[in-house]
């Protein structure tokens, strides 16, 4: 098994599209109106319209509903991505702090309000972490 992508449905998918370009710095691939692909490295965040899900099943995901995942992005400057960020993110939840796990981390809310984090390594121990396996440990 191979964990690919997270999927954000929203009611307005051409301004989250826009927002994540705009984050990431990554050019969105636009399969149809209705979805959309960030493709980094390691992860793609899928976002989707809500006329995508009555696909799946009518009723089974909702958009700016999500209260319980925080989607993560490791950087290599997480203060110059700050600095890069003013003026395009509107809700800052906590400016770039170092966690007691190693990584500088700067949280924020999409226009949708999901919780985002954007991370740089900056410990000994956690730059190895990231060297020695690669992204996909939490920041």
């Amino acid at each position: 098994m191979n964990f690919v992508s997270v999927r954000v449905i929203t009611d307005d998918i051409a301004r989250l599209v826009d927002f994540y370009e705009r984050a990431t710095g990554v050019t969105a691939d636009r399969a149809t109106e209705d979805f959309a692909e960030i493709r980094t490295a390691s992860a793609t965040l899928a976002i989707g319209s809500t006329r995508t899900v009555p696909l799946f099943s009518p009723g089974s995901a909702g958009p700016a509903e999500n209260r319980s995942v925080i989607l993560e992005f490791l950087v290599d400057d997480v203060d110059r991505v700050h600095e890069n960020l003013t003026g395009v993110v509107e809700n800052f939840v906590k400016e770039p702090t170092t966690m007691p796990w190693g990584n500088r981390s700067l949280l924020f809310r999409d226009p949708d309000d999901n919780l985002v984090n954007f991370f740089t390594p900056v410990t000994p121990a956690a730059v190895a972490k990231f060297t020695r396996s690669g992204p996909g440990l939490s920041g």
